[in-house]
């Protein structure tokens, strides 16, 4: 049948979205459709686009499904092939459904066509569609629709045609609650002498002099220099095209046609952008030259980034010291924002020295030639002789440098691996401390003019933060959250802080910005990452940043009751995990019913009386957003897993079972128990020391030795899944959720705003903005009450 000769890429998303849901799993998922589909050379996956798949499943709406599904689709695999891969696994549901789609499926096979004609003579718009028997037909004229057994045909007969009749028409296709709607088409009347009564023609109408329709537009590329570069623009016009080209907005006289090739010679300018022009002449008795069409400017960028990683930690509850507030939503919301400009992000919160110390070694193997590495600490912190110092939560009353890191240590280490660009943006106060009169000896800088310090505050001076009912922010995140996505070069970006922190009243003598940097060349924390093969140390530092974010994969436990329950895992950050259970299903004689967890490890930090929680706010979880849960309306329980770092051995609990039976006083009570392996960030052993230069036990991993798992994978986006922007992982979500997400390919293509024609938005391109992001006020004085403002320093 001619519905099952069509590509896969004309399902609806709606159905790839089902289809995926079905796939997305280890046993007979996608990773064994990737091997049925193989038998045609054209289909098969390298191993690197099975890496590809593997790693969505962090992404903001990972699914490996999907994205194997894609691949497929640009290679124009037809559904029938498909059908006969899901038949060859034997994947009897999806085979079912994707049956019973593709013939519920309305496709329009006959749009109706634009048509001029004289008063008086018959016109004929036709639109047919397959689909299931039964389809029924809607004609409208603009917005009204046309009434009668006519209007409620495949095809729409205007007899004769009058002035009445001129205007745009649109057919509703319908099957029950589904439709689908066609094209518009025109209808306009022309003079017995067989001229338009209109005076601009219009690629309406085939056959006369038609419109512009570009068929190609410039593609960025990633260039060096040196490198022959080749842009192709192509359209289509009748009369035919003629082509235009610029560069950074300024005309190219010589070049007219539709593709241009240069050679770069690239010094100081980082970025070219070409545009092209394309034109089409139409005359007639009223209008001179119309109908010009501008393609998209495309950027030639160098991709001064090989890649981008940062490790963001927030010291709150200290043990000996005054315990903070702004920490654990400062980390939250740079995670989000670091995380669309592509930065591999860990978030980690209340570190002991032991951890703090181990997390910078696991950072600094992370990091290579060219890679930008980014630092960001809040918490207690102190300065002495010029050196800056970190203060872990088990930090003694009188602590000394001894007991805290010396972040001028780390810079040191991360020149050793000759990062491109080294940022450390610290959230701490900068006061002298007292109990420390050590002169601390980092190791030798050196000078490498690409170092930028963002100090919340001056030297001796305090850093604060805003108590709030909710949620609350340091005084720098709450200026910086607005800036740090600008496309600017970081200095340029962090002075604008400084400016916006220094018209706010309340912080006006207390504390300011500083900024210190050598950085010579414009890095900006946007710049893209640099697209080459994988090599083997990028690969490494992927596995190796990637296996600190898997989180466990969704189950279902069947009780002997008959009870099934749906157990579920979701990130908040890279140690905090939330698990949540779920009844899915119980018999008839069972009224009540309840699935508790229990039986904790000891490592683990789980306040009792904030466990097995209806909302996430009791639970304890301000940040993940009731809005994304798979299904809101579901009764669910919820407890928060903290300080995972500290977990030594596999996570093992117990899932208790409560319900009664119908005419019964008495609960009982079943239990299971649950071993989930190490998640997220406490397969890296966080709690034992590492030697200098050395890696932990995970970082020995290969990708030659390495199995990546069908579904309990990691993804390339970050955050583990959904540390920053919340989302839950891919196999608790429902369908129709949505969330921000790139395309498999690009994972920065839905942050970067779509350029237009506008030389508005060329001339003032907007700044990328957080796509998820804790709502707040504007900082404004009204805003502030220093009585509410706490400072981060305590001895």
């Amino acid at each position: 049948m001619e519905e099952w000769k069509r590509s896969i890429g004309t399902l609806s998303d709606e159905i790839l979205i089902k289809l995926a849901k079905m796939l997305d799993n280890s046993t007979c998922g996608w990773r064994q459709l990737a091997n049925a589909v193989s038998e045609q050379p054209k289909f098969r996956c390298s191993e690197r686009e099975l890496t590809s798949c593997s790693l969505q499943v962090l992404t903001a709406a990972g699914s490996p499904a999907r994205t194997l599904l894609a691949l497929l689709a640009e290679r124009s695999c037809s559904l029938d092939f498909l059908l006969h891969c899901l038949r060859k696994m034997e994947h009897q549901e999806a085979v079912q459904f994707l049956t019973t789609a593709v013939a519920e499926q309305i496709q329009i096979t006959v749009q109706p066509q634009s048509q001029e004609a004289a008063p008086g003579s018959n016109v004929v718009l036709t639109c047919r569609a397959s689909g299931p028997p039964g389809l029924g037909y809607q004609w409208f004229k603009g917005k009204q629709e046309i009434l009668g057994e006519s209007g409620n045909s495949s095809e729409l007969v205007l007899c004769p045609l009058s002035p009445t009749h001129q205007g745009h028409y649109i057919c509703r296709i319908s099957h029950g609650e589904k439709f689908v709607f066609s094209k518009w088409a025109q209808v306009r009347l022309i003079s017995s002498a067989g001229s338009s009564s209109f005076c601009c023609s219009s690629s309406l109408f085939p056959g006369s002099v038609s419109g512009l329709h570009i068929i190609q537009r410039p593609r960025s590329q990633a260039a060096s220099e040196g490198d022959t570069l080749v842009l192709e623009c192509t359209a289509e016009g009748n009369p035919p095209a003629q082509y235009e080209w610029y560069h950074n907005k300024v005309p190219m006289p010589q070049q007219k046609m539709s593709s241009i090739s240069l050679t770069l010679h690239i010094c100081i300018v980082t970025k070219w952008q070409y545009r092209a022009v394309v034109t089409v002449l139409v005359f007639d008795f009223h209008a001179g030259p119309s109908s010009v069409t501008d393609a998209s400017w495309v950027e030639v960028d160098r991709g001064l980034a090989t890649d981008k990683v940062a490790l963001l930690i927030g010291n709150m509850n200290y043990i000996y010291h005054t315990q903070l507030c702004a920490p654990i939503s400062d980390v939250h919301e740079l995670t989000n924002l670091l995380r669309q400009l592509d930065f591999k992000v860990v978030s980690l919160l209340d570190l002991n020295w032991q951890e703090m110390h181990s997390a910078v070694t696991e950072f600094l193997l992370l990091l290579d030639k060219g890679v930008y590495g980014l630092l960001y600490f809040a918490g207690h912190g102190y300065e002495n002789y010029g050196n800056s110092f970190m203060v872990p939560i088990d930090a003694p009353v009188s602590y000394t440098s001894e007991h805290c890191l010396c972040v001028q240590n780390i810079l040191t280490k991360m020149q050793e691996k000759k990062t491109g660009l080294n940022v450390f943006l610290l959230d701490m106060c900068r006061k002298r401390n007292p109990h420390d009169d050590v002169i601390v000896q980092p190791g030798l800088l050196k000078v490498t003019a690409n170092i930028v310090f963002g100090y919340a505050t001056c030297v001796d001076a305090e850093a604060y933060e805003v108590k709030r009912e909710d949620v609350s922010n340091g005084i720098f995140i709450s200026f910086l959250k607005r800036r740090v996505c600008e496309d600017e070069k970081v200095t340029v970006m962090l002075d604008r802080v400084a400016e916006d922190m220094g018209r706010c009243v309340i912080t006006r003598g207390r504390q300011a910005l500083e900024l210190r940097s050598n950085l010579s060349e414009r890095r900006s924390l946007t710049d893209r990452i640099q697209v080459s093969e994988c090599s083997a140390s990028s690969s490494a530092r992927n596995l190796q940043w990637a296996i600190a974010h898997v989180l466990p994969e969704s189950r279902y436990l069947q009780f002997d009751c008959g009870v099934k329950v749906q157990l579920g895992f979701a990130a908040e950050f890279s140690n905090v995990m939330v698990i949540y259970t779920r009844i899915l299903d119980k018999p008839d004689e069972i009224v009540s019913c309840s699935a508790q967890l229990t039986d904790f490890p000891e490592d683990v930090d789980i306040d009792l009386k904030k466990s097995n929680q209806e909302t996430l706010l009791e639970a304890g979880c301000l940040l993940l957003i009731k809005e994304e849960l798979p299904s809101p309306e579901a009764h669910s329980l919820y407890t928060r897993i903290r300080s995972l770092q500290r977990l030594k051995r596999e996570f093992t609990f117990t899932i208790c079972l409560h319900y009664t039976y119908t005419n019964m006083d008495e609960e009982v009570q079943e239990r299971q128990q649950v071993t989930v392996g190490k998640p997220l960030v406490s397969k890296l052993n966080l709690h034992e020391p590492r030697a200098a230069h050395v890696s932990s036990a995970s970082s020995s991993f290969s990708l030659d030795s390495f199995n990546v798992p069908g579904c309990s994978s990691f993804g390339e986006d970050l955050s583990l899944t959904g540390t920053a922007s919340n989302t839950w992982s891919h196999h608790a979500q429902s369908a129709s959720a949505s969330f921000t997400g790139g395309s498999p390919t690009s994972p920065r293509s839905a942050n970067v705003p779509e350029e237009t024609d506008s030389p508005e938005i060329l001339d003032n391109p907007r700044p990328l903005v957080a796509s998820k992001s804790l709502p707040h006020s504007k900082v404004n004085d009204s805003n502030y009450k220093f009585s509410d403002m706490y400072n981060f320093h305590s001895f």
